[in-house]
């Protein structure tokens, strides 16, 4: 089972949900955005992801320039801002058991399938 972490607000985040139902293949959608992420559950999709918690920032959002750019921040730190700001995650995450991948582009799911 796939699971898609969706913002509908999001042309790539949609195009990722498209690409999993192509797949014809069942998928589970959260909108983090409406049902945000615990601390543990974030933890868990980066340590799927295999990355640092900064590699999931999108450091371009005005949330992160205006309340984090330029400060030494702990992964701990990191991560409690993306809980603060869940527009701050970069998206469309997927997730097929214990592989993940942030789908951008949305083809980099084929790797995990």
């Amino acid at each position: 089972m796939f699971t898609i972490y969706h913002n509908k607000r999001c042309s790539k985040s949609r195009e990722g949900v498209c690409y999993l139902e192509n797949l014809n293949k069942p998928f589970e959608t959260i909108h983090y955005m409406e049902k945000t992420f615990t601390y543990t559950e974030l933890e868990m999709v980066i340590k799927k992801l295999k990355i640092k918690p900064i590699e999931l920032i999108r450091v371009k959002e005005k949330d992160w320039i205006e309340n984090f750019k330029g400060k030494t921040l702990t992964d701990i730190e990191i991560i409690e801002a993306m809980l603060q700001f869940p527009k701050l995650i970069e998206r469309p995450i997927v997730i097929h058991g214990e592989k993940a991948v942030i789908a951008r582009p949305t083809e980099l799911i084929k790797s995990i399938l």
